[in-house]
């Protein structure tokens, strides 16, 4: 039995886990505002808030429906556009997108406006530019953007007025969310404590069944029909696989660690002091509050963001089938195109890396077509530590340029023990080209990627030196 509350409503329902929210919401629950677009987490017509809690406080993010299991709303509050609605009068979101004139044939609209609620229960800097990333994953086809853009705008100038105060007492005294919000914590609480009650321990820590989860924002667009119906054991479901924690110079991520809970975490932004750039270029604001660092890894693309990330870092995979753990590193995990060195009963518990130290240089690039949510033609990572000028170890991936994640040996090894000169750059890039085996396909033909990664390795020496002066 699943438990969670949509909008006011407790729902307990017996349907398969595997189901996504959207189906369950308009066609089980007869809520027809969120919208049916592309299935795929690209447009954001069907945009929800996911109300879950941490450390027992109640933290929202907005999600897309259309690829979201409703076994992964066990214990949350679900909220559709139904359940931001007021009886007799907009709320102040729905009003300036009127205002605006921010709506043409409205298909888009429930997301836009979910998005900005979202927004509106979010920590943080409220401004112009943070209002229109928070709706980096929804489309309109037929308005144009500057109406909506207004329109946010117009929240974030609310939104400024908070000063601190809780943002639920904050949303619902300027009549922003319903007052039922109010309650919800508690009512979360209640049922997850009678959740724990029903449990029953599994000493093995998995159950055996045939599809472990995470966010599924890959694997739903590519096996929706078969994911709908599975048995599906969920790794949400297990806070122990959750969480970011350093154990002295080692960062430790659980399996189930999303996208955004990196961008919230300060021992990521304390490592990574250029993170929130490197995350704007990699999805949208839904798909980075669902998204898995460890499905990522697993789903085995050749061009994952942060595959190619973690690869230059040279992260450490805990892999467990329940009774056994290995370890596992990650460069070694990719055996051929989307084949992997890992059995179908295990799983990743654990992720682990050494923080780059003050003599330490890391850098991401990436290149793709649109700047949200899209893929890369070419990714590339390096880290390096240094001796003044001096390269003591290098690490360099790439992503593009081959039928795996690549971390690239001989450029790596190249680079070791030399001082950095243009004429180093220059031969690394050669070396690299001897590794890379790139295809021509939508993304850009095989030459143009290999310039492309030549010219991303030139753009990673050339941001140290501007870091360095």
């Amino acid at each position: 039995m699943i438990r969670f509350i949509l909008n006011e409503k407790t729902i307990a329902t017996e349907l398969p886990p595997g189901m996504v929210m959207l189906d369950f919401i308009r066609y089980q629950q007869h809520l027809t505002g969120t919208k049916i677009g592309c299935r795929e987490g690209d447009c954001g017509a069907c945009t929800i808030l996911v109300g879950e809690l941490v450390n027992d406080e109640i933290h929202y993010q907005s999600m897309t429906s259309c690829l979201m299991p409703i076994g992964n709303a066990a214990g949350k509050h679900i909220v559709s556009i139904e359940g931001i609605n007021f009886k007799d009068q907009l709320n102040p979101i729905q009003q300036a997108m009127a205002d605006e004139g921010a709506t043409q044939c409205g298909f888009c609209t429930p997301g836009f406006v979910m998005s900005l609620a979202g927004y509106c229960l979010s920590k943080g800097e409220f401004d112009q530019g943070t209002a229109i990333a928070s709706i980096d994953g929804n489309i309109c086809r037929c308005t144009g953007y500057k109406p909506i853009e207004r329109a946010a705008g117009k929240m974030a100038t609310i939104l400024k007025e908070r000063n601190g105060e809780d943002e639920i007492a904050f949303v619902t005294r300027k009549k922003i969310l319903p007052d039922y919000f109010t309650g919800i914590k508690n009512r979360l609480l209640e049922m997850n404590t009678a959740a724990r009650g029903r449990s029953v321990p599994d000493p093995a820590g998995l159950k055996a069944r045939p599809h472990i989860m995470g966010g599924g924002t890959d694997l739903y667009v590519q096996h929706h029909e078969t994911m709908s119906s599975a048995d599906i054991h969920f790794v949400f479901d297990h806070p122990e696989l959750n969480g970011i924690h350093k154990e002295g110079n080692k960062c430790i991520l659980g399996s189930s660690v999303t996208v955004s809970d990196l961008k919230r975490s300060p021992i990521i932004n304390d490592a990574f002091p250029g993170f929130q750039q490197v995350a704007k270029l990699i999805s949208s604001t839904p798909i980075r509050n669902m998204a898995t660092i460890a499905g990522n890894f697993i789903n085995a693309s050749p061009i994952g963001d942060f595959t190619i990330f973690f690869l230059a870092l040279d992260a450490q995979l805990i892999l467990t089938d329940g009774i056994t753990t290995r370890e596992l590193p990650l460069r070694k995990l990719y055996k051929g195109y989307k084949t992997l060195d890992k059995r179908p009963e295990e799983q990743i518990e654990k992720i682990w890396f050494e923080t780059p130290g003050k003599d330490s240089y890391f850098h991401f690039e990436k290149v793709s077509k649109r700047t949200h949510l899209d893929i890369a033609s070419v990714n590339t990572a390096i880290h390096l530590k240094l001796n003044g000028n001096t390269i003591e170890q290098a690490s360099l991936s790439a992503g593009g340029v081959g039928p795996v994640p690549m971390y690239l040996q001989k450029t790596s090894d190249f680079l070791k023990g030399k001082e950095i000169s243009d004429a180093l750059i220059g031969d690394s890039v050669e070396i690299m080209k001897t590794e890379i085996s790139p295809i021509s396909d939508a993304r850009g033909s095989k030459e143009y990627k290999t310039l492309l990664l030549a010219q991303l390795i030139k753009a990673h020496f050339m941001e140290r030196r501007l870091l360095s002066s």
